[in-house]
């Protein structure tokens, strides 16, 4: 994997936490036991070796803690985006005054363009950029033209039509070493040809979003066939409990900036 991160961006749930948007059956999420899961988030990012900052929650955003559908980053610059849930358009702006600290210039996702970050998913050959309810196709596309600009190669993915997939990243995840995680119930779409697929077997789809950092795979703890399969490939998975963001249709991507 060509690129090694050394820092990450987070930001605490808050009170209100619960009154985010969720399409989840399971339950309101518990606020003392997700801030011990943030916590312990942010400990393995540092054991992975990157430093984190992790900013206080705000009141006006329960959704504000997954801080990946705010921005994208890159090793060559940073874009803010447009959420496409409009209640979470106020996010952006303290995420951008965070990461102007190491870009000197962000770019902008802007109308009618709609883009969550949860829809990006960078690999060593390319971006891919996923067409949901989230992000629409004009900011899919303006997100193509930014990239193409720094010099990488992106391809927009539409999968509206997959059933319960929120982001595109809520069924792959780039591992590194030309391999993406696929959920199985995710079809093998044209463009994922140029990797090699490792399945995520549908009793455990929601490990499908794990993240690599440098040596290590963060993954969801509780899915074990599929922790297996990471460490028969060569990987180091290491287990987080995600119990109270999955409540709230969250995963391990979403829940930093990494660059």
């Amino acid at each position: 994997m060509s690129t090694r991160f050394s820092r990450a961006l987070l930001r605490l749930p808050g009170a209100n936490y619960a009154a985010g948007i969720t399409n989840s059956a399971e339950g309101a999420p518990d606020l003392a036991r997700a801030l011990e899961q943030h916590r312990r988030y942010a400990m393995a990012l540092e054991a992975c070796g990157l430093a984190t900052t992790t900013l206080p929650a705000d009141a006006r955003h329960p959704d504000g803690t997954f801080v990946e559908d705010a921005a994208i980053v890159t090793p060559k610059g940073a874009i803010v985006t447009r959420p496409g849930a409009a209640s979470r358009a106020g996010e952006t702006e303290v995420i951008a005054a965070a990461l102007h600290r190491h870009y000197h210039h962000l770019g902008r996702i802007v109308a009618p363009g709609t883009l969550d970050g949860g829809d990006v998913c960078e690999t060593d050959s390319g971006v891919l950029i996923g067409i949901t309810a989230r992000t629409n196709e004009d900011g899919a596309r303006q997100l193509a033209a930014w990239l193409t600009g720094l010099g990488y190669r992106a391809t927009l993915v539409d999968v509206r039509a997959v059933p319960g997939l929120l982001h595109l990243k809520t069924g792959i995840s780039y591992l590194g070493d030309g391999r993406l995680a696929v959920a199985a119930g995710l079809p093998k779409l044209a463009a994922f040809a140029a990797y090699e697929l490792v399945t995520v077997p549908a009793e455990e789809s929601y490990a499908a979003n794990c993240i690599r950092v440098n040596d290590r795979v963060l993954v969801a703890a509780g899915y074990p066939r599929f922790a297996a399969e990471l460490a028969r490939l060569g990987y180091e998975p290491l287990p987080l409990e995600m119990s109270e963001f999955r409540k709230m249709d969250g995963g391990l991507s979403c829940l930093s900036l990494r660059f």
